[in-house]
């Protein structure tokens, strides 16, 4: 069997960009759908127009070198893509205004690096078979992890809510408990009531027929 055919395809990554909250944020993977997933948007990114393929070296070098990775940097900048990016430094100011000037300067600076890579005899976008299948794996592996960990908080999700499904059960238990033993003494004491009702009205009905008898021996003596 030729040798070729007992080679796993391999997924070609491509990197993308999108801008959320205070961060640039871009990410190496096989399709876009792959990216939204990295992102953790809710949204199609790409079809609101908020997020792109892009074949800035830098970026793309960046991206490659850590597939499946969410690499940032404050927005509007045009610093390189870190894992651990700060916060954008004028946060205070109006962000409308440096955006513009952000802009024209990652332009600039673009333009004059497309020869290099040229120079090279491939575009920014390609890279042999053998970096393509170590940046799949890497992307495999990050994309693996990022889901364990998803797994993990998921699993924490479902400790959580039977600890608390179980506590309101033994609450709930409690009460229908404490409502059973309030029942039973409020018939007792209901039935010592209809008792003692049933006693005074024979009593009543006996001093009656006591009283009737004294007062009438009591008029006969004073005949």
């Amino acid at each position: 069997m030729p040798k070729d055919l007992k080679t796993k395809p391999t997924r070609k990554l491509k990197t993308y960009q999108t801008s959320l909250g205070f961060y640039d944020q871009a990410v190496a993977a096989p399709s876009m759908k792959a990216a939204l997933d990295a992102w953790g948007a809710k949204s199609n990114l790409f079809h609101q127009g908020a997020a792109k393929e892009t074949d800035d070296p830098d970026i793309v070098a960046a991206t490659m070198a850590s597939p499946g990775v969410v690499l940032r940097r404050p927005v509007g900048s045009d610093g390189p893509f870190t894992e651990h990016a700060k916060l954008p430094t004028d946060l205070i100011d109006d962000e409308a205004k440096p955006k513009p000037k952000a802009k024209s300067k990652a332009k600039s600076k673009a333009k004059p690096k497309k020869p290099a890579a040229k120079a090279t005899g491939k575009s920014s976008r390609e890279i042999d078979d053998r970096q393509a299948r170590k940046a799949a794996a890497a992307f495999e592996k990050e994309e693996r992890r990022r889901e364990a960990e998803r797994r993990k908080e998921a699993a924490a999700r479902a400790k959580e809510r039977a600890r608390r499904d179980k506590a309101v059960a033994s609450a709930q238990a409690a009460l229908d408990k404490a409502r059973r033993e309030h029942d039973t003494r409020a018939e007792a004491i209901d039935a010592e009531r209809a008792a003692l009702d049933e006693r005074a009205e024979a009593e009543a009905t006996r001093w009656d027929k006591q009283r009737m008898k004294l007062a009438e021996a009591v008029r006969r003596a004073r005949e």
